[in-house]
């Protein structure tokens, strides 16, 4: 499991999502604010930044963490599950960036983290991460989290990729996405990638995960005893007893 380790100056700060705190040093002071962590003036500011928040699924509030000694100070912040955390320069971006709702980790205290509406209604409905995604905006650097191994591409303008709906991890605002169905029933009901794609086309730099967290949970579903799995899936002649090996043969990458 991977964290990140910032150092902050002395009066400086950064913002983090709720629980994502590893450790802190002592002069390092953390304060709960109502909605994005922004400075935004004004009880309607603060109200429509804590609203984005929660059409997101995430807290109405964000942790700021801020050095109020003399000195430098450390805090780091941990990865939710076995992936990568990724640095995204927001000015290298065009000083936005557009990534799945849970992805944001943490970022400089003044980026912004807001949503990105999917105008078109086949990729909310089948685009796996529905109608609204988290949109970064700064001139700072965020942090967000990819499970697996993360893949980054810089896609030429026009240049296509399909992609499984659950791998976008995110992607610059000049990427187009959408969405296309596979093209056959037979291929949809049984090869095992589900209905849709996600479609990407530059200019952009894109970035996927090959381990999206539903595809990690539901082996781990599929694999609990009360579910038919077995505690020895190690083991050939218990798999074989409980019929596992043959429908892991069958069925393939069932996500």
């Amino acid at each position: 499991m991977q964290y990140v380790e910032i150092e902050l100056d002395p009066g400086e700060a950064a913002i983090g999502e709720a629980g994502g705190m590893m450790y802190m040093q002592e002069h390092i002071a953390l304060d709960t604010v109502f909605g994005d962590g922004t400075q935004q003036s004004g009880i309607v500011g603060k109200l429509l930044g804590a609203g984005k928040r929660l059409l997101t699924g995430e807290s109405l509030f964000m942790t700021v963490y801020s050095n109020q000694g003399n000195t430098k100070s450390k805090l780091a912040f941990a990865a939710p599950y076995p992936g990568k955390i990724v640095p995204i320069d927001l000015p290298k971006m065009g000083g936005t960036f557009i990534c799945q709702k849970d992805s944001f980790l943490c970022a400089a205290r003044g980026v912004s983290v807001g949503i990105a509406f999917q105008k078109r209604l086949g990729v909310g409905f089948f685009g796996g991460e529905g109608f609204i995604m988290q949109k970064l905006e700064g001139d700072g650097l965020a942090f967000v989290h990819a499970g697996g191994t993360l893949m980054r591409r810089d896609l030429a303008p026009g240049e296509f990729l399909r992609v499984d709906t659950g791998c976008l991890v995110g992607m610059q605002s000049t990427a187009d996405y959408d969405i296309e169905y596979v093209g056959k029933i037979k291929t949809a009901l049984f090869g095992g990638e589900g209905l849709f794609f996600a479609t990407l086309r530059g200019p952009g730099t894109i970035m996927l995960q090959s381990l999206p967290l539903s595809r990690l949970a539901s082996r781990i579903f599929a694999a609990a005893p009360q579910r038919g799995g077995s505690r020895e899936q190690g083991s050939l002649l218990g798999g074989l007893v409980g019929g596992s090996a043959l429908g892991g043969l069958l069925g393939g990458d069932d996500e």
